[in-house]
Formats: structure tokens, C-alpha cells, sequence
């Protein structure tokens, strides 16, 4: 499954009411650890189609960072059934991001 860019407009479907879990990067295009991790969750989006990978870019998307309290990037979170089940911030290796998946 490719990668899914959410915006305001997007954003419920695509993340809250997914029946899915859902994989939910905060990033900008100019953050160098962004850039890091950026290669893993494409990975992870063709590797498990029993979730979805989805970024928000945090200066597109300033609400929506507000809104899930981000203040340092990339900041990744599991939404499962709309409800948030894990938190991470700053570059994390795959293992992790599989972890927090499956918790």
C-alpha cells in the first residue's frame, strides 16, 4: 500500500474512522531525521498491508501538529479505531515502529 498524505480536509477518513491501524508520521521536508526515517515507512507501507502508513507535513498542516500536541519532528503515532496507542518522537529504527505496531 502507498503512503497516504493527510490534510484537514482528509484526515478523519483517513486516519481516525481507518479500520486499520494506522502508522502516523508528523514530518517537514526540510528535517534532516525525517529524512532518515522516511525510507523505513516506505518499507513498512509496501511490506504490511494491515495498516496504513500516513504523513502530515507539520508546516502544511500546523492544526493538525497543534491539535497532537507535536513540537519536536518527526513524531510518529499508532492510531488504532481512532484512539491513540503509541508515541514516538525522533528517528526510530524499524524494529520499533513494528513494535509499536503490534502493541
Amino acid at each position: 500500500m502507498a503512503i497516504i498524505h493527510a490534510t484537514s480536509e482528509n484526515f478523519q477518513s483517513v486516519v481516525l474512522d481507518s479500520e486499520k491501524p494506522v502508522l502516523l508520521d508528523f514530518f517537514a521536508t526540510w528535517c534532516g531525521p525525517c529524512q532518515m526515517i522516511a525510507p523505513l515507512l516506505e518499507e513498512l507501507a509496501a511490506e504490511r498491508e494491515d495498516c496504513a502508513v500516513v504523513k502530515v507535513d507539520v508546516d502544511e498542516e500546523p492544526a493538525l501538529a497543534q491539535a497532537f500536541g507535536v513540537v519536536s519532528i518527526p513524531t510518529l503515532f499508532v492510531v488504532k479505531g481512532g484512539e491513540i496507542t503509541a508515541r514516538t518522537v525522533g528517528y526510530a529504527p524499524k524494529e520499533k515502529l513494528l513494535e509499536m505496531l503490534e502493541g
